[in-house]
C-alpha cells in the first residue's frame, strides 16, 4: 500500500503578500482573530505550522477601532515591573487616546502561539493611526473584512 507522504512548506518558497485593512468601524476581537489568521499564514492551503508562511498586514485608521459593551470604560490593562508594589493598571481609554495602534497590536499579539515563531509573525504587522502608510512601494492589496 503506497502512503502519500505530508507536504511540509520550505521558508525559502514562501511567497509573502502585503494587504491593507481598514480598521475604521470594525469591531476589535472579530478584526484581531482575521489578522492573526493572515500573519499566521492559516488563509494559505500551503500552511506548515513550524514555518513562518504568513503574509504582512499594515492595518490604517487604527484610532477608528469599534469597541463593544463598556470595554472603554472598564477595560484595564495590566503589567508588572517584578518589583515590590510594581503593579501598573492602564485603563483602556487612556491607552485609545494615546497610543491607539497598541490596542489592535495587543489583541492580535495575544492571539498569535507565543513562541520565536509567534514574535517573528508579529512583526509583519504594521499598524497606523491615520489612512497613510509609507509601505506603497510594496503595492499592497487593499482587503475589506
Amino acid at each position: 500500500m503506497a502512503f502519500k507522504k505530508t507536504y511540509h512548506q520550505k521558508k525559502e518558497t514562501i511567497e509573502k503578500k502585503w494587504y491593507v485593512f481598514n480598521a475604521e468601524g470594525k469591531t476589535l476581537g472579530r478584526f484581531a482573530s482575521k489578522i492573526a489568521m493572515i500573519l499566521q499564514g492559516k488563509n494559505k492551503a500551503i500552511y506548515t505550522p513550524s514555518v513562518n508562511c504568513g503574509d504582512y498586514v499594515i492595518v490604517v485608521n487604527a484610532e477608528k477601532i469599534k469597541l463593544t459593551g463598556n470595554k472603554l470604560r472598564d477595560k484595564v490593562y495590566i503589567s508588572h515591573t517584578f518589583y515590590p508594589g510594581g503593579l501598573k493598571e492602564t485603563p483602556m481609554s487612556r491607552i485609545m487616546e494615546k497610543y491607539p495602534e497598541r490596542i489592535i497590536e495587543l489583541a492580535v499579539k495575544r492571539m498569535l502561539p507565543k513562541t520565536n515563531l509567534g514574535r517573528l509573525m508579529l512583526k509583519k504587522l504594521k499598524i497606523y493611526k491615520g489612512p497613510e502608510h509609507p509601505h506603497k512601494a510594496q503595492q499592497p492589496e487593499a482587503i475589506e473584512l
